[in-house]
C-alpha cells in the first residue's frame, strides 16, 4: 500500500444537524475492514454526532490539536491536545464531542467494526441496527417501530 497523506486521503464533510466537519478517512483509504481510523476536524460550534453508544463496537478519540468538550451522559469533560477518551462497547452511556471554542479542533477517532452493531441515541429515542455483511442500516424507535434518522 502506498503512503497515504492529507493530500491523498479520501475525505468526507458535511454541514448537517451537528454543524460543519471534515473527516480524513485513513482506514477507508487503505481498505481496512476490521477497524476504522480517521482524523476529524470539527468547526467551532459543531458536534461530532448526536449523543450515542454502541453495543458491539469500542471507540477511542485522541486530541491532536485544539480543545473539545466531551459530553458523556450528564457529565462534561474538557479534552485538550494529548488527551484521550475511550468508550467501551456495551457501556450504555451516550457520548459526543462539542467544539465550544473559536478555533477548529482535530482529533483521531479509532473504532472497531463489528459485523453487527446496535447504536442507541438516548436523547432522541432512536436505535440504529447496523449489519455490515448485508450493508443494511435500519432505524427504529425504542419500541422497535420504523423511525426516521435523528440526523434528518
Amino acid at each position: 500500500m502506498p503512503k497515504i497523506t492529507e493530500d491523498t486521503v479520501r475525505r468526507d464533510s458535511d454541514n448537517g444537524v451537528c454543524g460543519p466537519f471534515e473527516a480524513l478517512l485513513f482506514s477507508d483509504t487503505g481498505g481496512l475492514t476490521q477497524f476504522g481510523a480517521f482524523v476529524e476536524i470539527l468547526a467551532p460550534g459543531s458536534r461530532s454526532s448526536i449523543k450515542h453508544w454502541h453495543t458491539d463496537e469500542d471507540e477511542m478519540v485522541f486530541v491532536l490539536a485544539g480543545t473539545v468538550t466531551l459530553i458523556e451522559g450528564d457529565s462534561e469533560t474538557v479534552l485538550s491536545q494529548g488527551d484521550a477518551a475511550t468508550f467501551k462497547a456495551g457501556d450504555a452511556l451516550g457520548h459526543c464531542l462539542e467544539n465550544r471554542t473559536d478555533a477548529p479542533v482535530r482529533y483521531l477517532v479509532i473504532g472497531t467494526r463489528a459485523a453487527r452493531d446496535t447504536v442507541t441515541y438516548p436523547d432522541h429515542a432512536r436505535v440504529l441496527q447496523v449489519d455490515r455483511e448485508r450493508d443494511a442500516r435500519i432505524w427504529t424507535d425504542f419500541d422497535g417501530h420504523p423511525a426516521a434518522s435523528p440526523y434528518g
